[in-house]
C-alpha cells in the first residue's frame, strides 16, 4: 500500500520513524513514520482511538513512547521534556485561566519565559490580538467572550513565543457549525501568514479536506495513508480511507478476473486489472456518488443500466439519490442529482432511470486485509 510521500526530505521540520505507544495491551500507536515540512498544515485524521491524538501529544512530549525517534528541526527530541521542546499548543477545551484576562491569558507564556520586559510584552500581546481579530479584547475576561473569541485567545497565546511548531487539539470541536466554519478559514490564513508549521488533530473530515495541505489518515493506531485532500478523496488506497472520506458506495462484487465484475448478476467493466483476485472471489467496490453518470434517453455507454429510485433525499439545491440495481436486483448505489433534473425529468420514488458506472471510476479492494498482527511490547526509548 502507498501510505504516501514521506520519502520528501525537503526541508522536513518534524521527522517521526518508528513511533509505537501502548497502554496496556492496547496498542495506539504502532510503528509511525512521517515527515512534516516545514511551513506545511498537515491534519492527522481518523475515528475516535485511532492514534491520532496521542501520536500529537507523543510529539508534543504530553505523553512518553515506548520506542522511536522524534526529530524536530535536526535536533532529536524524542526524550526531552515538554519545556524543552519548540511548539504551542490549542486545546479543544480552550484551557485559558478564567480569574486572568485576555491580555494576561496571551502574556501567560512570554512572563514564564522572562525574554522581554514589561513593556515588549505588552507590545507582543497587542501583535497577537490584532492578528487574531481581537484588538480591542485586551481588557475582558474568558467568560466575557463567545467561544469562538476564546478559541482566538488560546491561538494567540500559543504563538507568543513565536514557536516553530503550532499543535492543535481539535480546536474547534466545540464550537457551532456556523462558527466551526468561520475560524477553519480565519486559522488556515493565519498559517499562511506566520508560515508557522502547524498539525492539526480532527474527526471531521471537512475540516482536513478544506484546512490541509496534506492528510494523514489513521486507523488502529496505523497511517492508512498521506497525501494531499485532492488525493486522499479521488485515490483512496484501503476500503477504510475510501468509505471514512467523504460518501461513498460500498457495493459487494465478484471478480471475473482480467478487468471484468459482477454485480447483482450484471457484469461492470473496471480500468484497474483483477490479477490480484482470484476468479470467484468477493471484493468491495467504491464509487463517488458524485461519479454516478445519470443517462438520458437511449445513450449508449459502458456500464450503462436500468435503475429504480429507492428514496430521495432532498438537500436544497441537490438530491440525493438511493437506486436499486439492477431495478429488481439486490444492489444499491446513492447518486447525487441536481434538484432542477429531478423537476425536469420528474424523478421520484419507483422510478425507472438509467445510469453509468463509469469505468476509470471504480475503486476495488479486497474483502479480507491483512489482519494487525500482534506486537510484542516495544522496549522503552531512551
Amino acid at each position: 500500500m502507498n501510505l504516501g510521500d514521506t520519502s520528501d526530505t525537503r526541508d522536513v521540520h518534524l521527522s517521526v520513524r518508528g513511533l509505537c505507544k501502548s497502554f496496556g495491551d492496547f496498542h495506539a500507536l504502532r510503528d509511525i513514520d512521517l515527515d512534516i515540512r516545514a511551513g506545511e498544515f498537515v491534519c492527522f485524521l481518523g475515528p475516535s482511538g485511532c492514534g491520532k491524538t496521542t501520536l500529537l501529544r507523543t510529539i508534543a512530549g504530553l505523553t512518553r513512547q515506548d520506542a522511536g525517534r522524534i526529530m524536530q528541526a535536526g535536533r532529536d527530541i524524542s526524550g526531552l521534556p515538554v519545556a524543552k521542546r519548540d511548539f504551542g499548543i490549542v486545546f479543544q477545551s480552550y484551557a485559558l485561566f478564567p480569574n486572568l484576562c485576555v491580555a494576561a491569558n496571551v502574556a501567560y507564556g512570554l512572563e514564564a519565559e522572562r525574554r522581554l520586559d514589561a513593556q515588549a510584552r505588552s507590545e507582543r500581546v497587542s501583535e497577537l490580538l490584532a492578528l487574531v481579530g481581537l484588538p480591542e479584547s485586551g481588557g475582558k475576561y474568558p467568560a466575557q467572550l463567545s467561544g469562538g473569541e476564546q478559541q482566538r485567545v488560546a491561538l494567540a497565546r500559543a504563538l507568543a513565543t513565536s514557536p516553530s511548531l503550532l499543535l492543535l487539539d481539535e480546536p474547534l470541536s466545540a464550537l457551532d457549525a456556523r462558527v466551526r466554519q468561520r475560524l477553519r478559514m480565519e486559522i488556515k490564513e493565519l498559517q499562511r501568514r506566520i508560515n508557522v508549521t502547524t498539525i492539526m488533530v480532527t474527526h471531521d473530515q471537512e475540516e482536513a479536506l478544506t484546512m490541509a495541505d496534506r492528510i494523514v489518515v489513521m486507523n488502529r493506531g496505523r497511517i492508512e495513508q498521506i497525501g494531499t485532500p485532492l488525493a486522499i478523496y479521488n485515490q483512496p488506497a484501503s476500503a477504510f480511507v475510501a468509505d471514512f472520506v467523504g460518501t461513498m458506495n460500498l457495493i459487494e462484487a465478484k471478480s471475473l478476473g482480467e478487468h471484468r465484475l459482477s454485480v447483482s448478476g450484471l457484469t461492470l467493466n473496471c480500468e484497474r486489472s483483477l490479477v490480484d483476485f482470484d476468479i470467484g472471489e468477493t471484493v468491495t467496490l467504491c464509487l463517488r456518488p458524485e461519479d454516478v453518470t445519470l443517462l438520458r434517453g437511449d445513450e449508449q455507454v459502458e456500464n450503462g443500466y436500468r435503475a429504480r429510485v429507492k428514496a430521495l433525499e432532498f438537500l436544497g439545491s441537490s438530491y440525493l439519490g438511493v437506486l436499486q440495481i439492477p431495478p429488481e436486483g439486490d444492489a444499491t448505489v446513492s447518486i447525487g442529482l441536481p434538484t432542477a433534473t429531478v423537476r425536469d425529468l420528474e424523478v421520484k420514488v419507483g422510478s425507472v432511470i438509467r445510469i453509468a458506472l463509469p469505468p476509470q471510476h471504480l475503486r476495488i479492494f479486497s474483502n479480507n486485509p491483512q489482519p494487525l498482527e500482534s506486537l510484542p511490547r516495544a522496549a522503552p526509548s531512551h
